[in-house]
């Protein structure tokens, strides 16, 4: 009977020992599982940062690529606005009752307010970098379907009687850039032709402050070859 008594005493110390020795285990295989993730954690975020040199160089190269492509297309929709004969031949490209005419413009704004002032500004900003690469990308897009449509269209959309009031209007325009021509001449030239474009196109306020600067420098005393670039 003693030495039931003695077993069971050492069952009761016995038994809370064992669940102090299994919390214990247990808690060090859950640190330790811890641990693990923690490495494998960081290791996952260690990755891409090896990385981000290789991917900043091919963004650069990406930003450069786009911004000289923003400036290409600047350049063709600059041809237009500096040239009031090709702009009348292809009236559809200041119309902004057409539903090209109006992507085009609103997506060169688009992108003209997005644009960095070089490529290295957007390097640290992914999220802008994408968005001014979508925003350009857009603008080409949509510059190339209004010119496609406004050189399928020319002037077909206007009446015999408008097409002829822009034929005229365009020769007016050329006179006004004469340099053969009296001042007066080449003033009136310009006013003539302005009422005949009145109501069938609008000039873009490029087209007209050009014109003006050509004629006021000429009747000013300028560079008469100044001009030469409205002679056709």
């Amino acid at each position: 009977m003693g030495l039931l008594f003695r077993l069971a005493e050492l069952l009761v110390v016995i038994l809370p020992l064992a669940g102090v020795i299994i919390a214990a285990v247990k808690a060090f295989s859950a640190n330790k599982r811890r641990f693990e993730e923690s490495r494998v954690s960081d290791q996952a975020v260690a990755v891409p940062r090896k990385h981000t040199g290789g991917n900043q160089a091919a963004q650069w190269r990406s930003l450069t690529r786009t911004l000289e492509e923003h400036s290409r297309t600047d350049a063709r929709w600059l041809d237009y606005e500096l040239d009031f004969a090709k702009l009348l031949d292809f009236p559809v490209m200041t119309d902004m009752r057409d539903p090209l005419t109006i992507g085009f413009h609103r997506a060169k704004l688009r992108a003209d307010l997005l644009r960095p002032a070089k490529a290295e500004d957007l390097l640290d900003d992914p999220d802008a970098a994408d968005r001014y690469l979508s925003a350009v990308e857009q603008y080409v897009t949509a510059f190339n379907a209004a010119e496609t449509e406004a050189r399928r269209r020319r002037r077909n959309d206007f009446s015999r009687e408008e097409q002829q009031r822009i034929a005229r209007a365009q020769s007016l325009l050329r006179m006004a850039s004469d340099s053969a021509a009296t001042p007066q001449e080449r003033r009136n030239a310009y006013d003539v032709a302005r009422k005949e474009l009145d109501g069938l196109v609008v000039l873009p306020a490029a087209t007209h402050a050009s014109i003006e600067r050509r004629i006021s420098g000429e009747i000013d005393g300028g560079d008469a070859d100044a001009s030469d670039d409205f002679d056709r």
